[in-house]
């Protein structure tokens, strides 16, 4: 049986997120995502919206560990993974060090959007 240590939950507009794209291009997506986020967002047919899914999701994450984004937990340091199946969360860095001090051994995410919102939620988990 697990216990829910972290509940996170966000929204992002995803014209804010195409729009930031296209005013800043390469440098905010490389500031924000990691390669495999990057290569997965590209191959969609409107990649805002996946990349948009993926902002909030991180956004979820960090409000799971209870830290939002600080100098600690930057934003490359949680990455949304796809194998196969659903999206899982990967925690690395000062992410993953905060995930460990909660004493999570796993996390569930979900991932939805509409026309405008990209929404995400993040539950911590430990036995």
């Amino acid at each position: 049986m697990s216990n829910i240590i972290g509940l996170g939950i966000d929204a992002t507009d995803i014209a804010r997120i195409a729009a930031t794209i296209e005013r800043y291009g390469d440098r905010f997506v490389r500031r924000i995502f990691t390669d495999g986020e990057v290569a997965y967002c590209a191959r969609r047919r409107v990649p805002a919206i996946h990349f948009a899914g993926r902002f909030a999701a991180k956004e979820a994450a960090m409000k799971a560990l209870g830290t939002g984004h600080t100098q600690q937990v930057l934003w490359r340091d949680v990455e949304v993974v796809r194998h196969g199946g659903p999206p899982q969360l990967m925690f690395h860095g000062g992410a993953g060090r905060r995930f460990a001090a909660l004493g999570a051994d796993s996390s569930l995410l979900t991932i939805t959007h509409t026309e405008t919102l990209a929404l995400a939620q993040v539950l911590l988990l430990a036995r």
